[in-house]
């Protein structure tokens, strides 16, 4: 064949697969439309289904209510005026429709809050079960297992400065912060609520989940069933020529398992697609623990620190095997093990349809709740007298990664070594969540500060600001050991090792 004749099949085989490409395309464009058309419903779906019903389970709140304070005003969720959606106040299901796309649902369960549906689907499938508070009234015991004398007056406290702050944080507009607590040697020397909302109201705390994960791998190292730098025991990984078997424990808190799992962020409704792995659990109706273990190696484990929800599903897939290894009920193990021990009564911790834990962001706690949670961090695992956490823990958890040279990421915990907030101490270390929700962890002057509300833009620099006025407003004094109180494990070694 000449070179001129060989040259016109190739001419005429390009033109040929342009053709093809150009007639696929837009039936490609289309159906990615509608997936994420699709997507976005379902997230709406159950945005409105837990509004009602987990966030306003002791008080009414409307659909349109929920829509307009929770949905609407957000980019991320993709809401559209033109969604239709349906309440079946009866079964407790909601259906959201975007035109041309496949309807979806999601229903509330009770205590396991409300779930994602697949589609066509109209219940779960696992039985849902309640979850006993194994504790009196707040209002009858003493804080912090209650209420009783919660804000009793601190020595040396400026008040008035306190309140002035506190003032100052909820008169900014564009942060919605709807729960503002301070607490200062463990009472609450100040907090605030947006109308509608109380100290008792459930919120979504988004990834401040994945510090409830980590505490409860802590609970199983303190009880004796796994060490912190034992390999994950997940028997997917388990083959001999399996290079995650060199996964961690360890390396899932920090971050660093390696696995590959795309995380193309929240940036908006165009991220809601099925490749952003990462995302996905939050608006698709997948077996979240199965999505996150079943996939390959892309890096060595421990090297690199990349935030990804594959490592705290995969440390959720570890807590649920383990719990039922020891003959332990799954649903109710958070609340028996860790939230009953430390007075925490509002949890839902919300499930996929079946009923596998969401617990890298679908979580929802009262404010003064994740002040508990807090003070647990603040007096090293200790409640009262009985250790919760192993020694050491706090200070692991509250350490920058090996893996993470920004040095802003610990345990399933963020921290301020870089600083990110360069007004407040450096030791500090929180639980963050999507859209502003971090309950802070500040040891050197003896301090939570939790705050809740989906705001649309950063509040770093808003809570940098107000903590450094509460802090200016109490003694300025390191807080000195005591012999009940740890010491310190290095974190090269770590509790449990």
């Amino acid at each position: 064949m000449s070179r001129t004749a060989r040259w016109l099949c190739l001419s005429i085989a390009f033109n040929l697969f342009v053709t093809a490409l150009h007639a696929a395309g837009p039936g490609d464009d289309e159906k990615a439309r509608l997936e994420n058309l699709e997507f976005r419903a379902a997230i709406c779906a159950h945005h409105i289904c837990s509004g009602m019903w987990v966030v306003g389970r002791n008080y009414h709140r409307t659909p349109e209510e929920v829509i307009a304070q929770d949905i609407a005003p957000f980019k991320y969720f993709g809401w559209s005026p033109d969604f239709k959606y349906e309440i079946d106040k009866e079964r407790h299901l909601v259906t959201v429709t975007a035109p041309g796309a496949t309807p979806r649902s999601a229903r509330y369960t009770g205590d396991q809050g409300s779930t994602i549906l697949p589609a066509g689907e109209t219940d779960v499938f696992f039985q849902p079960v309640n979850v006993p508070r194994n504790l009196p009234p707040a209002a009858e015991q003493p804080w912090p297992m209650g209420d009783i004398g919660a804000t009793d007056p601190v020595p040396g406290v400026d008040n008035e400065a306190v309140s002035d702050a506190l003032d100052w944080a909820m008169e900014q507009e564009g942060y919605n912060t709807r729960g503002l607590v301070i607490a200062y040697q463990g009472k609450i020397i100040g907090e605030r609520y947006a109308t509608g909302w109380t100290k008792d109201t459930p919120q979504l705390s988004w990834s401040e989940g994945k510090s409830i994960t980590a505490t409860l791998i802590g609970v199983l190292i303190q009880q004796g069933h796994l060490k912190l730098d034992q390999p994950a025991p997940i028997q997917q990984w388990q083959a001999p020529e399996d290079p995650r078997r060199a996964i961690t424990i360890r390396n899932l808190l920090n971050m660093s398992s390696g696995l590959d799992f795309t995380n193309l962020s929240f940036r908006g409704p165009e991220t809601l697609i099925a490749k952003n792995e990462h995302m996905r659990v939050y608006f698709d109706s997948l077996n979240v623990l199965d999505h996150a273990v079943n996939q390959p190696l892309a890096l060595e484990p421990g090297t690199r620190y990349r935030y990804r929800n594959s490592d705290p599903l995969s440390l959720g897939r570890i807590i649920r095997d383990t719990v039922r290894e020891q003959g332990t009920d799954y649903l109710t193990f958070p609340q028996k093990a860790l939230f009953d021990k430390i007075g925490i009564r509002s949890a839902v911790l919300e499930t996929d349809p079946w009923g596998n834990f969401i617990l890298s962001g679908y979580d929802y706690l009262s404010a003064r709740d994740w002040t508990r949670f807090g003070l647990l961090y603040l007096n090293d695992g200790i409640w009262q007298t009985e250790r919760i956490l192993p020694e050491g823990w706090t200070e692991f958890v509250g350490t920058a990664a090996p893996g993470d040279p920004k040095k802003n990421y610990g345990g399933m915990f963020y921290v301020n070594q870089a600083p990110m907030l360069p007004r407040v101490p450096t030791d500090m270390y929180w639980s963050a969540g999507f859209m502003g929700q971090v309950t802070f962890v500040i040891p050197s002057r003896e301090m939570v500060v939790v705050r809740l509300g989906p705001s649309g833009k950063s509040v770093y620099p808003y809570l940098d600001e107000v903590v450094s006025r509460v802090l200016n407003a109490v003694p300025e004094r390191m807080k000195l050991p005591t012999e009940t109180e740890h010491r310190a494990v290095a974190p090269s070694q770590g509790p449990g090792s």
